[in-house]
């Protein structure tokens, strides 16, 4: 067993939402994805600087979607296949994608659609 003093901690940043108070770890992702909802992921967006539109919706719910199936985020080749079949070719570029959220795939997309950080990101830190 490990010792209190010396085990990792989880710092919690709550995000305040009308009388619901959800935990986020310090760089806003939601710790319980359970807990996202469309208002969750407006104010998320906000926060982030993105004005949502229909695109933007399209990918957090087949982020959500594809999670919900498979307990696991999709990496950004399924991502762009699925911007190609929702969205249409001219659509399915690394480019676009960083149009709707300049910031990244992992950054903003998967926080604003209420995912814990990628693995990918903490291993980047």
């Amino acid at each position: 067993m490990v010792p209190p003093s010396i085990q990792p901690t989880v710092r919690i940043a709550p995000l305040v939402i009308g009388d619901r108070m959800l935990p986020t770890d310090l760089l806003g992702y939601l710790l319980d994805p359970m807990q996202w909802d469309e208002q969750v992921a407006a104010v998320l967006a906000e926060r982030e600087g993105v004005v949502l539109g229909v695109q933007h919706w399209t990918l957090i719910w087949f982020v959500r979607d594809y999670f919900d199936k498979n307990q696991a985020l999709p990496d950004a080749r399924v991502l762009l296949k699925a911007m190609r079949t929702a969205l249409g070719e001219q659509f399915a570029t690394r480019r676009y994608l960083h149009q709707l959220f300049p910031y990244g795939y992992g950054p903003q997309l998967c926080k604003i659609a209420g995912m814990t950080m990628p693995r990918k990101l903490m291993l980047d830190l």
